[in-house]
């Protein structure tokens, strides 16, 4: 069976760097992938991607290295199992407020009797090769997002659910909850103080733990707290910041853009 390097990685103490995927493309996501990311997180709650359009992202992510993950609209055990027959290598789960919350989905990604995951991997058997059906359990891996002031309170007892692997902190709903504005990059506040406290009681807890992050800088801080999974950005804000820098280099008449190749 397919190795999963995350989780592999995650065993050796090694930080993972995640990328975000928006746009509803094979190519694009082909694109990150050649990038050379750990992973790769398909988005189908914020993002723009369905199911019908996630098949052929995960397709193109499936011809490199590169680990796929999804985050699922909601804890909804039917687009989760859904997305694990198609392939990914673990589910990102929103809103996981209660360890009766966290203890649903972890059951939703694992097959009996360990959970009550329907079999039928569909894709996920082409792509994890021979063996997935007894290798499953141990292989796919599963995160709570952590974006909830209720989450914070009941902490201790998610971490403590059977079967989690990583908790995902979500920093924009994070901070609202807390009663600050959505962002990311937290350095003070109410926000940051949370950033801290949850991957120290993850560490506790021998849990695994994940940040939504918008500079390499500040990622680099997180895996120095202790945070083994950073994503950086999405790659929907990588063409939006690529594309503004170009046009305005192109209207500064003192700027230079330099490049080998229009394409």
């Amino acid at each position: 069976m397919r190795e999963n390097t995350v989780r592999t990685k995650f065993q050796k103490g090694e930080a993972v760097v995640n990328g975000w995927l928006q746009i509803p493309s094979g190519v694009s996501a082909e694109v990150m992938a050649m990038a050379g990311f750990d992973s790769l997180t398909l988005d189908l709650q914020h993002g723009l991607l369905s199911y019908d359009t996630a098949l052929p992202v995960l397709q193109a992510v499936s011809i490199t290295q590169t680990i796929p993950i999804a985050r699922v609209p909601w804890n909804e055990p039917g687009i989760i199992m859904k997305m694990l027959d198609a392939g990914s290598y673990g589910i990102i789960c929103p809103m996981v407020n209660t360890a009766d919350e966290c203890a649903a989905f972890v059951r939703a990604c694992r097959y009996p009797p360990k959970g009550y995951r329907s079999f039928g991997p569909t894709r996920a058997s082409m792509y994890a090769g021979d063996g997935y059906a007894k290798n499953a359990n141990d292989t796919v891996l599963t995160f709570a997002m952590i974006e909830t002031a209720q989450a914070l309170d009941n902490l201790d007892a998610i971490l403590s659910v059977d079967g989690l692997d990583a908790i995902y902190v979500g920093p924009a709903d994070l901070s609202q909850s807390l009663g600050g504005p959505p962002g990311a990059d937290w350095e003070e506040g109410k926000a940051a103080d949370a950033v801290l406290h949850i991957v120290e009681r993850a560490k506790a807890h021998g849990i695994y733990a994940g940040i939504h992050t918008g500079s390499v800088n500040y990622a680099r801080k997180m895996i120095e707290k202790g945070y083994q999974f950073v994503t950086l950005q999405s790659d929907l804000g990588f063409l939006r910041a690529k594309a503004q820098e170009i046009v305005d280099g192109m209207k500064d008449s003192s700027g230079k853009e330099e490049g080998s190749s229009p394409y």
